[in-house]
C-alpha cells in the first residue's frame, strides 16, 4: 500500500530520549510532558528516573522506556536482571537492553541469549535488545537479530547512539532476518525527516531519538509537494 509522507504518523515512531547524566526532575518532567504534547510512542530516561515519569504519564499515552546495561552492555547479567526488573516494578513497561557483544564476538551465544531470555521471563515487558551495529560485521548483526527473536525480544535496537547511527542499510539488514516477526528500532544520528522516513522504509517501527520536536516540526514545515511526491511502501 502506498502512503504520502503527509499520512505517516511520524510521532508515533519516536521513542523521545533523554539520556543525559545530568538531567534533573525539571528536564524529566519536560520530556513527559513533550512526549505528551505531541503524542510521542514513549519517553526513554535512565532508570533512576522511571517513578517519576511514570507518575507524570499516568493515563497517559506515551509509555516509559528505560535502558538496561547501558551503554556498554558489559555489566553480570545478574546486575543487568536485577536492574530491569527493578525498572519494571517501578513502573517502566519498555526495556532497551544493551546485548554483551563481548560474548558475541567469542561465540558465546548460549551466555547471550540465557541473559536476554532471563529478563524477558523475569519482566515481561516490552524488550527491545541494542546490538550496536557500528560494532559489528554484517554476520555478526544477523546473528545478533537471530539470537533476539529466540529470546523472546519484541524488537532489535540498532544503537545506543555512543559508537555510532542508525543506518539504511543496517536496518533493511535486519528487516531481512527478522521478517517483521519482531520490530526495528533506529537510533542514534537521527537529525533529518527525510532521513527518519528513509529509515521507516527500509523497515524501522520505532525511531529512538532526542531530536523529536524538530522532526516533527521539519516534517510540518515540508513543501506540499514533497509531501505530495515522497511515497512509502
Amino acid at each position: 500500500m502506498v502512503k504520502a509522507y503527509a499520512e505517516i504518523d511520524l510521532a508515533g515512531f519516536i521513542d523521545h530520549a533523554l539520556l543525559s547524566q545530568t538531567a534533573t526532575s525539571e528536564d524529566i518532567a519536560r520530556c513527559c510532558a513533550e512526549a505528551d504534547r505531541y503524542h510521542f510512542a514513549s519517553v526513554c530516561i535512565f532508570p533512576s528516573h522511571v517513578r517519576q515519569a511514570v507518575e507524570l504519564l499516568r493515563n497517559q499515552s506515551p509509555q516509559v522506556c528505560t535502558v538496561i546495561g547501558f551503554p556498554t552492555g558489559a555489566t553480570t547479567s545478574a546486575v543487568k536482571l536485577y536492574e530491569a526488573q527493578e525498572a519494571a516494578e517501578n513502573g517502566a513497561t519498555e526495556l532497551d537492553v544493551v546485548m554483551n557483544l563481548g560474548w558475541l564476538k567469542m561465540g558465546q551465544t548460549d551466555q547471550v541469549h540465557q541473559e536476554l531470555a532471563e529478563i524477558q521471563e523475569a519482566t515481561g515487558q516490552t524488550m527491545k535488545v541494542i546490538i550496536e551495529t557500528g560494532l559489528l560485521t554484517d554476520a555478526e548483526k544477523k546473528l545478533a537479530a537471530e539470537i533476539c527473536m529466540d529470546a523472546g525480544a519484541t524488537f532489535v535496537k540498532t544503537s545506543t547512539g555512543w559508537f555510532g547511527g542508525a543506518t539504511v542499510a543496517d536496518v533493511r539488514l535486519l528487516r531481512d532476518v527478522t521478517k517483521d516477526r519482531i520490530g526495528i528500532k533506529a537510533s542514534g544520528g537521527i537529525r533529518s525527516v527525510e532521513q527518519a522516513m528513509e529509515l521507516i522504509l527500509a523497515g524501522a517501527t520505532r525511531l529512538g531519538t532526542s531530536r523529536g520536536i524538530a522532526l516533527i516540526q521539519q516534517m510540518e514545515n515540508l513543501p506540499t509537494e514533497m509531501l505530495d511526491d515522497a511515497q512509502i511502501y
